[in-house]
Parts: structure tokens; C-alpha cells; sequence
């Protein structure tokens, strides 16, 4: 079956990196567009970063163009979210997402991670 498992939340304060990474399975990694989005409490889901199969495009979120940086590795079925200059705002969990698009909500998402950005 499909299974994304997502790790590498933690708390960290503001200016700081994380680097998250979501392992896929039971699916063909090459043949879905992977995604990142995030939620906090109250608010709908929000599409953060979107790459395409080949890995070769790649879209963002306006509030983090120039600081989150999306990549995938087929060789480890795994997409991975580099994450710097963290600002509080940032602080929600984390899911990542597997589909057809990159311009359209997955199919398929994981558990999530929760990442806290916070003095």
C-alpha cells in the first residue's frame, strides 16, 4: 500500500535550518509530482512547495520563495523540504503529499511532522 513517512520536525529557534524528508512506498516515485504542505490549528491545509516527476520544476508558496528549497532523490524514493531562515510564522505540522500535479492536492498524503519555530 501507499505509505509517506515524513521526518525531521523538531523545535528550533528563529533564523534556524531544518531539513525535512518524506520516504515514499508501495507506488512508482518517478510517476507522481511530491509535495509539502502545512496546517495549523483553525486554518485549511496550504500547499508550501511542489516538485514534478522528473524533479526538474519546481513551485513555492509566495511567504517561502528564497528560504525552503524542495528536492527529490529517486534513487531513495525520498523528497526532502530544506527549510532556512525559519520565522515563527512557519510553526505548523508538516505533510507531505504524493499526486498527479503539482497544481493539485495529492492523492495521497502522510502522517505529518511538526516543526516549532520559536525563542
Amino acid at each position: 500500500q501507499v505509505q509517506l513517512v515524513e521526518s525531521g520536525g523538531d523545535l528550533v529557534q528563529p533564523g534556524g535550518s531544518l531539513r525535512l524528508s518524506c520516504a515514499a512506498s508501495g507506488f512508482t516515485f518517478s510517476n507522481y509530482a511530491m509535495s509539502w504542505y502545512r496546517q495549523t490549528p483553525g486554518k485549511e491545509r496550504e500547499l508550501v512547495a511542489a516538485v514534478s516527476r522528473t524533479g526538474g520544476n519546481t513551485n513555492y508558496v509566495d511567504s517561502v520563495k528564497g528560504r525552503f528549497t524542495i528536492s527529490r532523490d529517486k534513487s531513495k524514493n525520498t523528497v526532502y523540504l530544506q527549510m532556512n531562515n525559519l520565522k515563527p510564522e512557519d510553526t505548523a505540522v508538516y505533510y507531505c503529499g504524493a499526486g498527479d500535479s503539482r497544481y493539485r492536492p495529492p492523492g495521497y498524503w502522510g502522517q505529518g511532522t511538526q516543526v516549532t519555530v520559536s525563542s
